[in-house]
């Protein structure tokens, strides 16, 4: 018993041995395996320099714009309604038309004015003949009264007389004017150049003078008006550009990308809105190709004037920090530092800087993310917009 006891602890003693000897054969091959390998340092000195799109900072002469969002108003815009009562016979234009000052755009049923006219007429008609009768019995009179066959209160009665009937003629002839004209109202003319719109009243339909809704509106877009608003601290540079002459105004879309026309600046408003803050002008465009569209908001680009020789770099190149805006610039040993700068005004194109650059720097316009201080640039073709932000 004692003796198997034995060997069991001289089997579990080999064991121990044998697996001691594996290790130390492994720490053997990793430490030869581990002087074979690079050091640390030598990794971190054989790192890749990150690649950025940059641009140099250069001086030019830059626009100078105020933008404010605004609405397009057509120069005129009427809604086309009857002007006296009656039922809608005709209906001659067709919707969305090009029509001239003076055509004919629908009809009332006449009939019933062309008889108040007619009656109007006929009554003028026979007060001329009793005035007409009237004035020979008063000729002879006269004559009588010279004879002193007639007396003077005969006379005087008959003038009186021939008097009325004048005044009533007179009359007559006011009824006839005002039923002439309740017989042009029945046909309703353009007002305007302009285009039509959606027809709202059919023909047949019963109209009335008073009626809220038109049967039609017309719009005149050439030229075209923008109303918009700037801040109300602009009044005094807006005011000063007018003073220098024509002041030019461009309308971009609503995303404030594509231009749709360039016209002028044609007023400041009377008031300010205290409410807002802000002032409302009004721009004229010719708007031949009808580009601008009642009702259509637009951004208005007011310029306001040009700097000379200004120190420009690309907005991209702008960053924002706690401490403010600063940007990348690559320095002569081909590394990266982030500089403070001082941005005077900044547009979707160019920002121009009053401080931190001189001209020729090259600035970071892409890859920023990637960037260190002090870390290696290498300069690649410009990245697309909106890269590295």
């Amino acid at each position: 018993m004692a003796g198997g006891q034995s060997k069991s602890r001289v089997r579990s003693a080999a064991t121990k041995l044998g697996v001691c000897a594996v290790i130390a054969a492994g720490g053997v091959g990793w430490y030869w395996m581990q002087g074979a390998a690079p050091a640390p340092a030598a990794k971190s000195q054989a790192r890749a320099a990150v690649p950025v799109s940059v641009a140099p900072a250069v001086r030019q002469d830059v626009p100078v714009y105020l933008t404010g969002l605004g609405t397009v108003q057509a120069s005129y815009t009427v809604a086309i309604h009857s002007q006296v009562d009656g039922k809608l016979q005709e209906v001659f234009f067709t919707e969305g038309q090009n029509v001239k000052k003076g055509d004919l755009l629908a009809r009332i049923d006449p009939r019933l004015y062309q008889a108040a006219l007619d009656q109007a007429n006929a009554k003028r008609a026979q007060d001329e003949a009793l005035l007409h009768s009237a004035q020979k019995d008063l000729d002879r009179f006269k004559t009588l009264a010279l004879k002193a066959i007639e007396s003077q209160q005969n006379v005087d009665r008959q003038q009186g007389t021939v008097d009325q009937l004048k005044a009533a003629i007179a009359a007559d002839q006011a009824n006839i004017e005002t039923a002439q004209t309740q017989l042009d109202y029945t046909n309703i003319t353009a007002p305007s150049d302009g285009r039509m719109g959606v027809r709202l009243i059919d023909p047949g339909n019963v109209v009335h003078a008073a009626d809220t809704a038109s049967i039609a509106t017309l719009t005149l877009t050439r030229p075209s008006a923008v109303l918009f608003t700037l801040p109300a601290r602009a009044l005094d540079d807006v005011r000063a550009a007018m003073a220098r002459g024509p002041v030019q105004v461009v309308a971009y879309d609503s995303d404030n990308v594509r231009p749709l026309s360039a016209g002028k600046l044609l007023l400041i408003d009377n008031t300010m809105d205290q409410s807002t803050a802000t002032l409302r002008l009004k721009a004229i465009f010719a708007n031949e190709d009808d580009r601008l569209w009642p009702g259509q908001f637009v951004n208005a680009r007011v310029l306001l004037g040009t700097r000379s020789n200004v120190l420009t770099i690309p907005p991209t190149a702008m960053q924002r920090g706690p401490d403010g805006t600063f940007t990348w610039v690559v320095t002569d040993r081909q590394t990266a530092e982030p500089r403070h700068i001082e941005v005077a005004s900044a547009t979707r194109d160019v920002a121009v800087v009053s401080s931190g650059l001189q001209a020729g720097e090259l600035v970071v316009t892409g890859g920023q993310y990637k960037l260190k201080r002090d870390v290696q640039v290498t300069a690649t073709a410009p990245l697309t917009a909106n890269a590295g932000h």
